[in-house]
């Protein structure tokens, strides 16, 4: 298990890009966890989003929200670190 955990629901956009070996391969310190559902309903389906140590990163389109979540880990890692 990371010290950064990334969810990611299965219904959401952001599973049309390999985001388990994205983000594993950039930070060693994350997990990504693919769920049936985090409980956001709709949301999914609306934007793609991610619980980033389960705080909720969204962005306009999958480019976006990719850029968000690699903030939210860098934001975490610099906590964890300090």
């Amino acid at each position: 298990m990371g010290i950064v955990i990334v969810e990611i629901c299965e219904s959401n956009l952001l599973q049309t890009i390999e985001a388990e070996q994205l983000f594993e391969s950039e930070y060693p310190e994350v997990s990504v966890l693919i769920s049936e559902c985090l409980s956001f309903c709709g949301l999914c389906r609306l934007r793609p989003y991610a619980l980033v140590n389960g705080r909720r990163i969204k962005g306009k389109d999958v480019d976006d929200c990719i850029v968000n979540i690699r903030k939210a880990i860098e934001e975490e890692l610099t906590l964890f670190y300090s």
